[in-house]
């Protein structure tokens, strides 16, 4: 099957002001992502924040360029096509629900509005198929027909996502990614809104990404997760191996902060500082917090390794092994913590 996007080695560099008026630092939001989405999978991506979910997100619907590297939309150049071009393919293909919807939508547009707005712009059918359009994605999010006249503020924070989620749907995308969609909505609702988004990716087969804090529930609706470090991709894994067979030291630091209730233990222990993305460290970037950490990560960025199941690679010179347990990594991490302190936090120029 062809993939639906693919990302080679793609660097987002952000300019920021420093010290001086005329003084600008480099912000490394994003270092050579190789990522390939393909038709109807859902994948997941976690990590802290900071470290660049939500620029890969916009990176993969064509919102940020790249500053280096390919976006390959169903095989071609995303960045080699003439603007219009790329609106009408990519915007045309793909849809984003944001992680605010009461800032993601536009207060002053009644939800009819809202809903028919990229019909208008990509001119998709006449004005009465756009009018049946609008009803036909208020019922597919559940949004009852009398609410098509309010404005955004007018509407609960689960009333407002179901709309931007209709948006994103309304020229019937072959990929939506949902960039933290229920972080800013009151845990009563958070359930219906991710019900809601697996019933629709089922229904439409859509390829979904989720981008979410919440790496439990991004582990259940995911067939393959995405872990990011300080903008980098550090482990790719199947969903049904990342809790208790990743590779990665992070990735298991992670997973072990949400526990069963049935077995709890106390998370992974990281210390250390968080490295700048202005000045990320040399080496690994995750050695400064790392209780495996040594020389070698120091001076050297590790290189992708694949694991003994299809589809699981991570970057890690020294790697977690697959039969180790979480209670005995969190021993190892306690008993290293002097070490980490130590190693020095040496910097890029």
């Amino acid at each position: 099957m062809n993939a639906l996007i693919t990302l080679s080695d793609a660097h987002v560099v952000h300019k920021a002001r420093s010290g001086g008026l005329f003084t600008r630092d480099r912000v490394y939001a994003l270092t050579g992502a190789d990522l390939t989405i393909a038709p109807g999978e859902t994948v997941g991506v976690v990590g802290e924040s900071g470290c660049g979910k939500s620029t890969l997100a916009k990176v993969l619907v064509g919102v940020q360029r790249p500053t280096s590297g390919t976006v390959r939309f169903r095989d071609r150049d995303l960045w080699s096509m003439k603007p219009a071009e790329r609106r009408a393919s990519v915007g045309g293909s793909t849809g984003m629900v944001f992680q605010d919807p009461s800032t993601a939508l536009n207060r002053r547009l009644p939800v009819r509005r809202i809903l028919r707005d990229p019909l208008d712009v990509h001119r998709r059918g006449t004005a009465r198929e756009r009018d049946d359009r609008v009803r036909e994605l208020m019922s597919l999010v559940g949004l009852p027909r009398a609410l098509a006249d309010a404005l955004p503020g007018q509407l609960s924070g689960g009333q407002r996502q179901r709309v931007a989620i209709a948006r994103a749907l309304a020229l019937d995308p072959d990929l939506v990614v949902a960039d933290e969609p229920t972080s800013a909505l009151d845990v009563s609702v958070r359930a219906q809104i991710l019900n809601l988004l697996l019933d629709l990716k089922e229904r439409l087969d859509l390829a979904l990404v989720f981008v979410s804090h919440d790496i439990q529930t991004v582990r259940r609706m995911s067939d393959r997760v995405i872990t990011m470090y300080l903008g980098r991709i550090v482990e790719e894994s199947p969903a049904a191996r990342v809790t208790d067979r990743a590779r990665h030291p992070y990735t298991r630091a992670l997973f072990s902060a949400t526990p069963g209730l049935l077995d709890p233990i106390d998370p992974i222990p990281l210390v250390g500082p968080v490295p700048s993305a202005t000045h990320p460290p040399t080496g690994c970037p995750f050695r400064t917090r790392c209780w495996k950490a040594d020389g070698e990560c120091v001076s050297v960025m590790p290189d992708f390794t694949a694991a003994s199941t299809p589809d699981h690679h991570f970057r890690c010179h020294h790697p977690v092994q697959e039969d180790q347990s979480t209670r005995d990594l969190v021993a190892q991490a306690v008993s290293a913590a002097p070490a980490v302190a130590d190693i020095p936090a040496q910097q890029q120029p």
